[in-house]
């Protein structure tokens, strides 16, 4: 099974860059090995539809990125399959939702949707005020939002094992714009 993790968001602004900055942190901090599976991570940044014809080239996806969803608060992370999105989930967790939600409902209208899950994460803080620093529920949040994926990836038989233990989301937050991923590769 080809696997999917794909970041989303706007390291620009704050809290918004979540999704891309937790690609990162991860690319960086661990090692994937599968005899029966490929584990891809990407950064998607904005790109929304733009994504598709990469989208479409997986079977299972992981979609990194805020959500809001009623009666939340900051820092509070949500695990659903897309088709499945509890009723208490809204897009509008950030600049750019939108257009994601459009973009996996456009895949699914065209019959390619891959099995989607979100890990979502509801943010604190999204402004104009470019920055890259991550608000302290956030920064929390990252510890959940990475045990969700690793268990979820070592219950499909993927093997994690640690590479850089001492690496933070805030430490990777001051170098996303540095760093690119796509298909694996750090270019």
């Amino acid at each position: 099974m080809n696997i999917l993790i794909l970041g989303i968001g706007n390291i620009l602004f704050q809290d918004e860059g979540i999704g891309a900055h937790f690609i990162h942190y991860i690319d960086e901090k661990y090692e994937f090995s599968s005899d029966k599976h490929s584990v891809n991570i990407v950064d998607g940044g904005t790109l929304a539809q733009r994504l598709i014809p990469l989208i479409i080239k997986f079977d299972k996806v992981y979609v990194v990125d805020c959500i809001d969803a009623l009666d939340s608060k900051a820092g509070d992370v949500y695990f659903f399959d897309y088709l499945k999105a509890p009723s208490e989930i809204d897009w509008q967790g950030s600049a750019h939702e939108i257009e994601m939600l459009q973009t996996l409902n456009m895949i699914k209208m065209n019959g390619d949707l891959p099995e989607t899950h979100v890990i979502g994460v509801i943010p604190k803080r999204i402004a104009d005020d470019t920055t890259f620093d991550l608000s302290e529920e956030i920064v929390k949040a990252t510890a959940t939002m990475e045990h969700t994926l690793i268990k979820s990836l070592e219950e499909m038989g993927v093997e994690v094992s640690i590479r850089n233990k001492d690496i933070t989301i805030e430490d990777i937050s001051k170098i996303s714009f540095k760093r690119e991923i796509i298909n694996d590769s750090r270019i």
